[in-house]
């Protein structure tokens, strides 16, 4: 017999499990709920560096001023032989030299070695013979070597440094003759065309140490320095704050180039040497290795040192009386070879009250 289905009954009370779930479920949508009424938060992106390093342009390394374009560092040094006799002034080109370097020849007159790099010079001249002490001048720097002719020992003797020569007989076009001037102070060279012929290294090495920018040069104030060459040749280089340079003369006339343009160097380095043969004779030669008295002026100061330089593949080093090395102001400079018996007096300005 089949009895009658009972309906079952729910108890009253639930069961722990059961409650715990419920009580899960409503915080859960009363915390959903909530959430609604709050904006999202922005998320935070990460920060960028905009910290940039600066390089400095690279520098003319006979200048050592910015060269931003790096033409000096596509080209060797050129270093022309320029006269410096009254028929020869006013000469082309020194206005736009680097470094111009100033010897004792025979007789006692002096001569110009221009040196060029930075700058490419339309002319320059008059272009003058070859002399012992050059070869020594420019066997740190290499690149081409620009003259006319010159004695037997001291064609030989440019034939062995590293340079390229040039004379007349091989310059081509990069030489002529100016009609308008009387032989032998005629000669010229083309700037261009002397570079044209090559030369190593490229780019030449530095002579000098320069300053960083703006930073002023060491030693005393000084306004005026006179080199006492012989036979009518001493020259005085008197600072100008203006245009600070120093600006050269003779006998109290400004020193011009040929373009008008007063030649007034950045730096003037005084490097007292000793000429084999005897100063002012014919075949005479600047002792330039080894070291002697030395004056460096730059930035309207004065160091009284010495230059060193034990091998003649190097630039002399600058030093002062403690043996530490002197660095010049970024710019031009020229470099004065008298004998160890010429005098060199440094005028130093007079204290104020």
């Amino acid at each position: 017999m089949t009895r009658p289905a009972v309906p079952l009954r729910r108890s009253g009370r639930r069961s722990p499990l059961a409650l715990g779930v419920a009580t899960a479920l409503v915080l859960a949508l009363v915390a959903a709920g909530c959430g609604d009424d709050k904006k999202p938060t922005a998320r935070k992106r990460p920060v960028r560096s905009t910290t940039t390093s600066t390089v400095p342009p690279p520098a003319a390394p006979l200048t050592g001023r910015p060269d931003p374009g790096g033409r000096s560092l596509r080209r060797p040094a050129l270093s022309v032989k320029v006269e410096n006799t009254p028929a020869a002034r006013p000469q082309a080109g020194l206005d736009e030299a680097d470094v111009v370097w100033e010897e004792v020849v025979e007789g006692g007159i002096t001569r110009f070695l221009a040196m060029y790099n930075s700058r490419v010079p339309e002319v320059v001249g008059p272009i003058r013979s070859v002399r012992l002490t050059d070869p020594g001048i420019v066997w740190p720097v290499g690149g081409i070597f620009a003259f006319s002719g010159g004695a037997r020992p001291a064609t030989q003797a440019i034939d062995q440094a590293p340079v390229v020569v040039v004379d007349e007989s091989r310059a081509g076009p990069a030489m002529f003759r100016d009609g308008s001037k009387r032989a032998p102070h005629n000669l010229f060279g083309r700037g261009a065309g002397l570079f044209a012929k090559g030369g190593e290294p490229v780019p030449p090495p530095a002579l000098f140490g320069y300053l960083p920018r703006g930073r002023n040069p060491a030693g005393e104030t000084a306004s005026a320095v006179r080199i006492g060459f012989a036979g009518g040749y001493a020259v005085t280089y008197t600072w100008d704050r203006g245009s600070r340079s120093w600006i050269r003369s003779m006998d109290g006339v400004p020193f011009k180039a040929a373009s008008g343009a007063t030649i007034a160097p950045t730096n003037v380095v005084v490097l007292s040497v000793r000429y084999a043969g005897g100063v002012g004779r014919q075949g005479a030669e600047a002792q330039l290795v080894g070291e002697g008295p030395a004056w460096v002026l730059s930035g309207g100061k004065v160091v009284v040192g010495r230059w060193v330089r034990p091998d003649r593949a190097k630039p002399a080093r600058l030093v002062d009386a403690a043996g530490a090395p002197v660095r010049l102001v970024p710019g031009t400079t020229w470099v004065a070879l008298p004998d160890v018996s010429y005098p060199v007096d440094v005028t130093r300005p007079t204290p104020e009250g």
